[in-house]
């Protein structure tokens, strides 16, 4: 159920796998239809597909568009780093290459052909295949069972084309009178690119963009945000059109799934999962599932319910891994325009690299890229490096960065101490907390910040510094040099320590 990637990949490999096999693909859609532009892999990610099936390879060498670097525009600057592989194709050009494929070695396509949801209505069946995407009617019907869970975020996004050509992965950022909205960008052909806008939501509604109705049947495009798009981004792409193509505004929704199967129904890619696009991950983890899921089955081709055991079990740790770097990217994302006012290009582009990644690994990628973020760390320091750099909070001076936290106990040291939350959504009574101690009769010449996660940590340093304008010593088990100096460089942290005993 679902003529996607995910869905037409799992059916040409089964099929070619065993040809006995009766496949069938049932697609909503007409075989021309396709709402998005481009879809993006990692150069570290291909290796399985690659092996699986050599369509995908194909596709890339013959009509996508491959880069290595990363580039960040910011006021009038542009910041490169590279050793990020990466490539791209249009949506379109992948699913005609994959319909064709799965022709090819045998399987039925019916296009515009709507099943209902109902597995009663499918029992000619061996195996129904849930490939019906983020909104999957088969998941839902089994809710009780499957159990999905849904995590809306903050910030919203729309998805265009544009006939500017960008160089590569490439993230925009502009301040209008409204707020701050930022773009993603590549190239997936060799005359469109994708264009992803995101903002927060006051932006949007000072911007008088909340007009558009979502709620009406797929096809029409928001027009205004278009033209409101284009003028904002003009000199960005030297003047060229935006692209529309079921374009509208909407909120990323993280999905997870407590149980990916039922009976004879399984769930595959985003019908089970998703992560945020800042990753690039929904298309290569929907083919990734079909590997396991094929594998499974021959493996266990006389016992169904172990093949789907074996399924889940397979995929579940990575993508549960996947969705959770991809926490961190997204709520880089509905934040970004904090960043904005706060950092230097050098410092913002870092903060964003490094959101999912330390400075060691950065600098393996791009050593003359993290020479300049520490270049630039010296020359507004008075030449020191990040860790052996003075820092003076109240009446206390601080000869470097690493701070024991056993000296910053009890009302004399200025210290308030903070707890950080295991879940984001616990943030804001933390947050209320800060800034009634901000705002009292002894405001604190220091927040430090403890417990939780790396991400609710980060966020709870950076609205004490960023928000209040009070120094942030995070304290992390464990914490190692690297670490220390990624949270110092990126601007998250003022100062760093290791756990209390």
């Amino acid at each position: 159920m679902g003529g996607g990637p995910g869905g037409l990949f799992f059916a040409t490999l089964i099929k070619q796998a065993d040809p006995s096999v009766e496949v069938t693909v049932f697609e909503r859609n007409r075989p021309e239809d396709t709402f998005g532009f481009g879809v993006v892999f990692s150069d570290a990610t291909l290796a399985a597909i690659h092996q699986a099936d050599p369509v995908l390879r194909t596709a890339l060498a013959e009509h996508g568009r491959h880069w290595d670097d990363i580039e960040v525009r910011l006021k009038g600057q542009r910041i490169r780093c590279g050793g990020n592989g990466m490539a791209a194709i249009t949506r379109r050009t992948l699913l005609h290459l994959l319909h064709r494929r799965a022709a090819e070695v045998g399987v039925e396509l019916r296009f515009s052909h709507e099943v209902p949801a109902d597995p009663e209505q499918l029992a000619d069946y061996d195996l129904i295949v849930a490939a019906d995407g983020a909104n999957s009617r088969f998941r839902d019907r089994l809710a009780d069972i499957l159990v999905p869970e849904v995590e809306v975020a903050t910030a919203k996004f729309i998805w265009f084309g544009t006939n500017y050509l960008f160089d590569g992965l490439t993230f925009v950022h502009e301040h209008a009178p409204h707020g701050t909205f930022a773009v993603h960008g590549y190239p997936i052909s060799d005359s469109v690119s994708t264009f992803i806008v995101e903002t927060d939501e006051e932006s949007w509604r000072r911007a008088g963009l909340d007009d558009f109705d979502t709620a009406q049947p797929p096809g029409p495009s928001d027009e205004k945000t278009r033209h409101y798009l284009e003028k904002l981004f003009a000199e960005q792409i030297d003047g060229h059109e935006l692209l529309v193509n079921n374009s509208r505004w909407g909120n990323f929704r993280t999905r997870r799934t407590h149980r990916w199967h039922s009976g004879n129904l399984v769930l595959l890619g985003d019908a089970a999962h998703t992560a945020h696009f800042s990753v690039g991950s929904g298309t290569k983890m929907a083919m990734e599932d079909a590997i396991a899921l094929a594998d499974s089955l021959l493996a266990h081709r006389d016992d169904l319910p172990s093949a789907l055991e074996a399924y889940e079990a397979a995929r579940r740790p990575s993508v549960e891994k996947i969705q959770a770097s991809a926490r961190p990217s997204l709520s880089w994302w509905e934040h970004f325009g904090r960043y904005h006012d706060a950092f230097r290009p050098t410092q913002f582009a870092f903060h964003f690299i490094s959101r999912s990644i330390g400075k060691e690994r950065i600098a393996r990628r791009d050593p003359e890229f993290v020479e300049r973020v520490v270049r630039d760390w010296r020359a507004t320091h008075g030449g020191r490096d990040p860790l052996d750099t003075p820092l003076r909070a109240g009446e206390r001076e601080f000869g470097g960065r690493w701070v024991s936290p056993e000296d910053l106990s009890g009302p004399e040291s200025g210290c308030l101490w903070l707890t950080a939350p295991d879940t984001e959504a616990q943030l804001t009574e933390i947050f209320e907390q800060l800034a009634r101690a901000v705002n009292g009769t002894t405001p604190p010449a220091l927040v430090a910040v403890q417990d939780g996660t790396p991400l609710t940590r980060s966020l709870l340093a950076e609205q004490a510094r960023l928000v209040h304008g009070v120094p942030a010593l995070i304290v992390e088990d464990g914490m190692d040099d690297d670490r220390a100096e990624t949270l110092l460089l990126s601007g998250r942290a003022d100062l760093v320590g290791r756990e209390r005993a």
